[in-house]
């Protein structure tokens, strides 16, 4: 969340759900540092819960303005609201029945109605269509690259007679995975407000991603086993498979039954099917001349359950991409101890996650009160983020150098301070790294 204030106008850059420790994220999600009330718009990058998950709690507090955000976010936005409401009436009515509900817990942080509402505030704006904002602001996104529908944000506002335009990457996307169009240039900004995630980082290219994979998924099946595969259900989900499929078609890697255990991950799928204008050619290609039956979801939980306790070799992309929730655990639980299987950690591991602890060195794991022997093979594939790594994120700013003061968010201070070192190198004269809270003003 950023909120930017000109004059007694209050704009809302996202406003996503912290993740954390249950009691510290329920408090952070409950009590915003603003009044709700007080905003005049609410301009949205993205459909990830990190930057959109908390709109229905914004709007529960007495938020009715505009939402801006593109047509296929709008659309992805009406899946992921609803299952993250499903989960926080599903939490509230567990806390009343094991009795340690209370004013906070024994109440969801919103409800599927709160995210009707909050759909029906959407604004659909197009890539590079500029909008009239509040009078005399303009606002214009454009395509970021990072998942279906993201935006990068520029916000010009009039200021006794001239402009000061204020510029926010979201999550930026890559070149060098071609699923979606590649990222727009970023626009000339007085301040960017830009993602670190990737800092001092770089991905692993895509050929040495495929062989690796193709070697995984080749001991594998030759053991007999299941390669399981934990993925966020919105982005990395639809990467993963994209790929699974071409590489298999292709004879890259042995054909092998592919699944994917997610309800989320297919309604999402669907929503994607709905923007093919968003999708570069070769994606386009692929879905249509993909075979009937190559992939196969798996929606209501019984189908889960069965898959799981399927003993035939397969590969299969299942929700709970750091492994603490989704449908992954039962996979676990089942396999993680079976030496012929293997466990492929695609996504963001946060630290103190399952999948953190899974990737550490060491024959066993606790998980759900109960220690697991990690006999499974265990790897470790960072190619497929949807996120620009550290020379990416060099790359695109590059033409900002001089001009732009940077603010650095969205990751950790040891990378963080990785790229800000490096922009500084390269004629970015003001960059920083705010803490929570903190301002700057543009004169």
């Amino acid at each position: 969340m950023h909120l930017v204030e000109a004059g007694d106008r209050k704009i809302l850059l996202d406003c996503g759900l912290h993740l954390g420790p249950r009691s510290q994220a329920r408090e952070r999600n409950t009590y915003l540092p603003y009044d709700p009330r007080a905003l005049n718009a609410l301009v949205l990058s993205h459909a990830h819960i990190d930057h959109c998950g908390n709109i229905p709690n914004l709007v529960r507090q007495g938020y009715d303005g505009p939402i801006y955000c593109t047509p296929a976010t709008r659309d992805l936005l009406r899946v992921v609201l609803h299952d993250s409401a499903r989960i926080q009436e599903e939490e509230a009515s567990i806390s009343r029945v094991i009795d340690i509900a209370d004013d906070v817990y024994g109440q969801p942080l919103y409800t599927q109605k709160d995210v009707d509402r909050s759909i029906k505030q959407c604004i659909a704006v197009d890539y590079d269509k500029p909008v009239s904002l509040l009078g005399d602001m303009e606002l214009r996104l454009a395509d970021a690259g990072h998942i279906l529908g993201s935006a990068t944000i520029s916000l010009a506002i009039r200021n006794n007679s001239h402009d000061r335009t204020i510029g926010f990457t979201g999550d930026l996307g890559r070149a060098g995975l071609p699923f979606l169009h590649p990222p727009a240039p970023l626009p000339a900004a007085d301040l960017l407000l830009c993602e670190s995630t990737y800092g001092g980082r770089t991905h692993q290219p895509l050929e040495q991603l495929a062989e690796a994979l193709a070697n995984v998924v080749t001991r594998t099946i030759k053991r007999g086993g299941k390669v399981l595969i934990p993925a966020f259900s919105l982005g990395r989900a639809q990467v993963v498979v994209y790929y699974l499929q071409e590489w298999m078609e292709s004879g890259g890697m042995p054909r092998a039954p592919l699944y994917v255990d997610s309800a989320l991950a297919a309604s999402l799928a669907d929503v994607y099917r709905l923007h093919p204008d968003h999708l570069a050619p070769d994606t386009l290609h692929r879905l249509a001349e993909a075979p009937r039956g190559a992939v196969h979801y798996a929606r209501s939980l019984t189908e889960s359950k069965e898959l799981s306790r399927r003993n035939e070799p397969c590969v299969l992309v299942a929700s709970g991409g750091m492994c603490e929730a989704g449908r992954i655990i039962r996979h676990l639980e089942l396999h993680i101890d079976d030496p012929r299987s293997s466990i492929v950690l695609v996504s963001y591991q946060a630290p103190q996650s399952l999948g953190h602890r899974l990737r550490e060195r060491g024959p066993t794991v606790v998980f759900h009160g109960k220690k697991w022997n990690k006999w499974a093979e265990i790897v470790d594939l960072t190619g497929f983020s949807g996120h620009a790594d550290h020379n990416d994120l060099l790359g695109q700013l590059a033409p900002l150098a001089g001009r732009a003061k940077v603010r650095l968010v969205h990751g950790d201070l040891e990378h963080s301070t990785k790229l800000a070192n490096d922009l500084r190198k390269r004629g970015f004269e003001d960059v920083g790294i705010p803490a929570r809270g903190e301002g700057v003003t543009l004169e």
